[in-house]
């Protein structure tokens, strides 16, 4: 039997009709609504398009949103001095620098901005202070991405208490907080990564596994205990007609897309993995909203904490 689909989309767009109440009354109070600050660096059209959804979502919930544009030659100095002047600013509550940064900005610069956005002010959860505040299970402001999950997990009924889990890919962004809030929630957790031996065994073991490495269709229904709830978390831009056409046959719908388009977005999930699987979040459709919605959340909650309304 084909795996259950977690639909992202429909959980993300309840959390965005929950938050709106919340939203209104924070307005109400302070006379302003909740306020974030998106940093583009570049010309990225992956990036773009977060963006915009990111804009269109927090406009539609009723939130404030504001975009800092910076050229690709910008330089880290120059990205500093906005994250310095929204950490200032009174009608802004959170901030994000979209990832990814220029490679000329160096190896550095990602950590560079996650140090200096204000920790009050980090919607990201990236901040080492609020990194500290998860790893003691305290944290008010949580990576978009890996909170989602936890919320998908939740509401598609999937438990995690006593669940084996395992996490493949350790990134700052996503694998190790993603590690961290499943044991907060008492599941057994394994964080696996390239220096992982006999990565098919320990990914067989998971009742829960969590697929953020970044390798389009890398893992095959080899590496999927029969059952498991799998969450795929990877999206990766194909434009290899070979890749897609060895993936999708002629006359399905992802197929037709890829013709349409030209490219896919592929998540690090065989397809084929839908018939091994219990559940499966879609790639799009499945995590991305969520990452969105929670972003909302996370600046809403930033809002009352500044004002004392939380």
């Amino acid at each position: 039997m084909p795996a259950r689909l977690l639909d992202g989309t429909s959980v993300a767009q309840r959390i965005r009709e929950e938050l709106r109440p919340g939203v209104e009354r924070f307005t109400a109070r302070a006379g302003r609504p909740p306020g974030l600050g998106l940093v583009l660096v570049g010309d990225n059209p992956a990036s773009h398009l977060y963006v915009t959804s990111k804009l269109k979502s927090a406009g539609e919930t009723g939130l404030r949103a504001d975009i800092e544009h910076l050229p690709a030659t910008a330089s880290l100095s120059s990205l500093l001095d906005v994250v310095d002047r929204l950490n200032r600013s009174e009608v802004h509550d959170g901030i994000l620098v979209q990832s990814p940064l220029p490679d000329a900005m160096g190896a550095d610069a990602e950590r560079a901005v996650f140090d200096a956005v204000s920790p009050d002010k980090d919607v990201d959860g990236l901040h080492p202070l609020n990194v500290g505040r998860l790893v003691q299970g305290r944290a008010r402001l949580v990576s978009c991405t890996p909170s989602g999950v936890i919320e998908l997990l939740d509401r598609s009924a999937i438990a995690i208490a006593g669940a084996r889990a395992v996490v493949v890919g350790r990134s700052d962004i996503v694998g190790k907080p993603m590690a961290l809030l499943l044991l907060q929630r008492h599941a057994t957790v394994t964080v696996c990564h390239s220096k992982t031996r006999d990565l098919q065994a320990v990914t067989r073991e998971a009742d829960i596994l969590v697929a953020a490495l970044g390798r389009p269709a890398f893992l095959t229904p080899d590496f999927v205990k029969p059952g498991a709830a799998v969450i795929d978390v990877g999206t990766t831009k194909v434009a290899d007609r070979a890749v897609v056409e060895a993936l999708f046959a002629p006359g399905t719908r992802r197929r037709e897309a890829f013709e349409r388009r030209g490219s896919l977005v592929l998540g690090d999930v065989h397809p084929s993995v839908e018939e091994t699987a219990g559940a499966l979040t879609p790639v799009p459709g499945g995590v991305g909203p969520l990452t969105i919605a929670m972003l909302l959340k996370n600046t809403l909650t930033a809002a009352q904490l500044r004002v004392g309304a939380a």
